[in-house]
C-alpha cells in the first residue's frame, strides 16, 4: 500500500488566454514533471477531489461531498463530454468505508462533472479521458459550507479507506488558489437565478456562448481593458505552506469568511487540496516532489501545481 498526491489548479483561461511572459511554458513544464511523477508512482487507483461550478451539482440536491460510482462530463472548456471511465467497484467500496468512519457522504451512480474535475486530470492522461478515476465532488461554491475541520476529517477518512485497499492510490486534487470570478449566490438572488441554480441544462450552443463570454472577459483583464479583483499572493503562500508542512490540523482555524475575504469568491476550491493532503498525512510524513506557484495577474488567479509522496515510499 502507498499513497501519493497530485494537486493542481484549473482555469477556463488555460489554453484560451495567454498569461504573458514565460508563464505558460513554465506551467507546461511543471505538468510534464507531474506526468513523470505519476508514471513513476504507477497508480492502481486514482481518486479525484474536485469542485463543480453549478454545472452538475445544483441546489436541487447539494451536499458537502459525493463519491461518483458512474459519471459523465458536461464537456465544458474542451474537457470530456459524455461518459467518463470510472473505477466503479472501488468507488463503491471507498464510499462504504468512509461512511463506516462516520463521514456522511453521498454516492452517485450518475454524477455529472465539469472542468473542475476533468481539466487537470486530462493534463496528465489526455483527452478524451481513458484512465479510470473515482470522482469525489467537494462542494466549494454552494453556500453554506462545512467547517474546514470537517473537510480535513473527510480527507483523513479517505486516506484510511484507501490504505485498506492495499494498492497504490493517487489522491488528485483540482482547485484554484486565490481567484474571484463572478459566482452566483442563492441568498438575495432573484427568482430567475434561483431557477438556474436548481436546474441548469443548457444546449450545447448556449454553453459554448457562455464559455466564450467568460473567456472574452478574462482576455479583457489580460489586455488591461477590464478590472479584476486582485489575487492574494501572500495568502496563497500561507495556504500552500500548510500543505508543505504536513500538519493539516492548522486548517481547523481557517474560518470560511476569512477564506472568502482573503482568497476571493472561489478560494474554497482549496478544500479539494485539504482533503487530498489530509488523506496522504494519514500514512505518515510525506515530502514534496513537485512544488510550483505562479501569481498570474493576467488571469486574476494564483496557479499552483504540487505532487507529494510518503517518505517511506521513495
Amino acid at each position: 500500500m502507498s499513497l501519493a498526491v497530485v494537486a493542481m489548479s484549473h482555469a477556463p483561461s488555460f489554453g484560451n488566454v495567454d498569461p504573458g511572459g514565460g508563464t505558460k511554458s513554465e506551467i507546461d513544464s511543471a505538468i510534464v514533471e507531474v506526468q513523470d511523477f505519476v508514471n513513476e508512482f504507477d497508480p492502481e487507483v486514482v481518486v479525484v477531489f474536485g469542485p463543480d461550478h453549478f454545472n452538475g451539482q445544483l441546489y436541487s440536491l447539494i451536499t458537502p461531498w459525493v463519491v461518483g460510482a458512474q459519471a459523465e462530463g458536461v464537456g465544458d472548456y474542451g474537457t470530456t463530454a459524455g461518459p467518463v471511465p470510472v473505477d466503479s467497484e472501488t468507488a463503491r467500496a471507498l464510499h462504504a468505508a468512509v461512511l463506516e468512519q462516520g463521514i456522511e457522504i453521498g454516492r452517485s451512480e450518475k454524477m455529472v462533472i465539469d472542468h473542475g474535475v476533468l481539466q487537470p486530470v486530462e493534463f496528465i492522461w489526455g483527452q478524451p479521458l481513458t484512465r479510470p478515476i473515482i470522482p469525489v465532488f467537494v462542494n466549494s461554491v454552494g453556500f453554506p459550507l462545512t467547517p474546514m475541520s470537517r473537510v480535513r476529517e473527510m480527507g483523513e477518512a479517505f486516506g484510511r479507506a484507501a490504505s485498506e485497499l492495499d494498492k497504490r492510490v493517487l489522491l488528485f486534487a483540482s482547485g484554484g488558489i486565490s481567484h474571484s470570478p463572478p459566482i452566483p449566490r442563492w441568498d438575495g438572488a432573484p427568482g430567475t437565478l434561483h431557477e438556474r441554480l436548481i436546474s441548469y441544462a443548457p444546449t450545447r450552443e448556449e454553453r459554448a456562448a457562455r464559455e466564450q463570454a467568460i473567456v472574452r472577459g478574462i482576455q479583457a483583464i489580460a489586455d488591461g481593458k477590464a478590472p479584476s479583483d486582485p489575487l492574494n499572493e501572500e495568502w496563497d503562500e500561507l495556504v500552500l505552506d500548510v500543505f508543505r508542512s504536513g500538519d493539516l490540523t492548522a486548517v481547523d482555524a481557517w474560518a470560511n469568511d476569512w477564506f472568502l475575504a482573503e482568497g476571493g469568491s472561489a478560494a474554497h476550491e482549496m478544500r479539494t487540496w485539504i482533503a487530498a493532503y489530509a488523506a496522504l498525512a494519514t500514512a505518515g510524513e510525506y515530502e514534496m516532489s513537485v512544488d510550483h506557484y505562479w501569481p498570474v495577474e493576467t488571469w486574476g488567479a494564483g496557479f499552483g501545481i504540487q505532487a507529494a509522496i510518503g517518505k517511506g515510499n521513495r
